[in-house]
């Protein structure tokens, strides 16, 4: 497995993920992880798509409570349970983000880019007659359009995450080529005291590279940057602590010695 901690990873409470919480979590014990941190998704005004209906994606934050609370009880000698979120982001709906994290009392919260001018990258359609170096660009403008504009959160999720569903994946992303785009991303997540999430799913999907890749790790490292946590991005037990084996490599080549877990909205660094 490798490490100890997985700090992004969903259940049935997110639309995308059919897995009862008690099966992701007894896969986390199995693993021998010693927390857990579920950040089940809450994308307010996600537009239509082709097997889903505008607004799947509203948490249910009561019945997750409920859920994450019963389960927390029925663990607690066995594995440390955390209660997060990941925040789709939109430049639209920053008051409804904000009043919603407000009204919540979340340890751990992912900012998240899934939507690109409310249409959603993921599916094939979105790419037909579309430039992947173009909607690369579009993606990161929409980032840092996003986090200048919403400030309530811990880590920002997956930063290049668009370039996992193009047609030809990776093959014509640089990140050379977007140099000064990510630097303005990466020098406002640094500012504001915010880390990123290393997302793995990339790397058990096939991909040689994570989310983000080792080149903007690297550069957030190099800009000041301390914050990593570690996540698979989990959506069924299975994936759970995916490529988890490669991470303490790859971080420490990135310049890290340390990854964070969250309780309480507060960081606490561990050391690879």
């Amino acid at each position: 497995m490798g490490l100890p901690s997985d700090f992004h990873l969903h259940s049935e409470h997110s639309e995308d993920s059919t897995a009862p919480m008690k099966s992701m979590i007894e896969k986390g014990i199995e693993l021998g992880l010693l927390s857990m941190c579920f950040t089940e998704h809450m994308d307010i005004d996600y537009p239509e798509c082709p097997d889903l209906p505008a607004g799947s994606f509203i948490l249910n934050t009561d019945s997750y409570r409920r859920d994450f609370l019963a389960n927390k009880e029925i663990y607690k000698d066995r594995i440390d349970l955390h209660f997060g979120v990941e925040l789709g982001l939109q430049p639209h709906i920053v008051s409804e983000n904000i009043n919603f994290i407000e009204k919540n009392d979340f340890e751990f919260i992912i900012a998240s880019t899934h939507i690109i001018n409310h249409t959603d990258p993921y599916y094939p359609e979105f790419w037909k007659d579309k430039s992947d170096k173009k909607v690369f660009e579009e993606y990161f403008k929409e980032s840092l359009t996003n986090i200048k504009l919403f400030k309530n959160y811990d880590v920002y999720g997956h930063l290049d995450y668009v370039v996992r569903y193009a047609p030809e994946k990776d093959a014509n992303y640089s990140v050379a080529d977007y140099r000064d785009l990510l630097d303005e991303l990466l020098k406002t997540i640094i500012y504001d005291g915010k880390g990123l999430d290393l997302n793995t799913k990339a790397l058990y999907s096939g991909m040689k590279e994570p989310n983000p890749c080792r080149s903007i790790l690297k550069r957030y490292k190099e800009l000041g940057g301390e914050i990593i946590t570690i996540g698979s991005d989990a959506h069924k037990p299975s994936d759970l602590a995916g490529r988890f084996d490669l991470i303490s490599d790859l971080a420490t080549e990135c310049g890290f010695d340390y990854y964070c877990t969250f309780a309480d909205r507060k960081a606490a660094y561990h050391k690879f």
